[in-house]
């Protein structure tokens, strides 16, 4: 029996559509999921969302693998912005309402034949609402830190992010640390200080625009091939390392707009 103390059901109306995003990067057909879990069905799902790791196990065959991925960092870093980006392809221009307490949206995406559901988290970062999100950490299989690149202060709170990720998601959690808003060119944070302060917390770490759509894909295509890698433990593939992948798929995107 689990040691996890249990929390109360809560309900919440799911999206409707899971797309589906290759290896590298394209959108293909959409996935309409069918199912008590998914589509346009009404989700139930306790504070500490859905196991780890879960593998599908729906007639439908629409997923393989399941995987929690939290966006967590100071309000106003853009992570809601980011979500419907990677979600929707859109960017929410003008004014927007911020998140308040926790939200999440689905998405399929196609990792060396495999489907895999990302279960993504969008959480706030204001301080009266620390306490709920604290709540979903535990069973978080990867966790995205954003920071603002316009914004010093955010950037300045990462280390106190890093020390709440300690202090609540699991040991083996995957984390990497964004730096958002790349495309503002009055920065306040240069790349260089990012690369540095993720080298410091060991951490990989990436440059993103949710309003240009800058390696927004590419950060979640990243965290899917981990997980799978972690969860598949394919013994006969090479080691595979979020840093070195995101690099090289970074370098290879400069060299095709240069």
């Amino acid at each position: 029996m689990s040691s996890r103390r249990r929390v109360p059901h809560l309900t919440k109306v799911a999206s409707a559509d899971d797309s589906t995003v290759d290896a590298s990067g394209r959108l293909r057909s959409g996935v309409h999921v069918h199912g008590n879990n998914e589509g346009g069905l009404i989700q139930r799902f306790s504070a500490n969302g859905p196991e780890r790791g879960r593998r599908g196990s729906h007639g439908t065959g629409a997923f393989q693998l399941s995987f929690k991925v939290m966006l967590i960092g100071d309000s106003g870093v853009g992570k809601t912005c980011f979500l419907m980006r990677f979600k929707d392809g859109a960017f929410l221009a003008g004014n927007y309402i911020a998140t308040v307490g926790i939200d999440f949206k689905n998405k399929i995406v196609l990792v060396d034949d495999t489907k895999v559901r990302l279960q993504v988290w969008d959480t706030a970062g204001q301080e009266r609402f620390r306490s709920v999100t604290h709540a979903y950490y535990r069973d978080a299989d990867a966790l995205l830190l954003f920071y603002d690149v316009s914004n010093k202060a955010s950037f300045d709170n990462v280390r106190a992010w890093l020390t709440e990720i300690d202090a609540y998601a699991d040991k083996d959690v995957v984390v990497m640390l964004i730096a958002n808003k790349a495309d503002i060119p009055s920065r306040a944070v240069s790349k260089a200080d990012g690369e540095t302060l993720a080298k410091d917390c060991k951490v990989p770490f990436l440059e993103t625009s949710a309003k240009s759509g800058q390696n927004v894909e590419l950060a979640f295509m990243a965290l899917a091939k981990d997980l799978r890698h972690k969860e598949m433990a394919e013994l006969n593939k090479p080691k595979f390392t979020l840093q070195e992948y995101v690099t090289t798929e970074e370098n290879k995107s400069s060299c095709c707009f240069s």
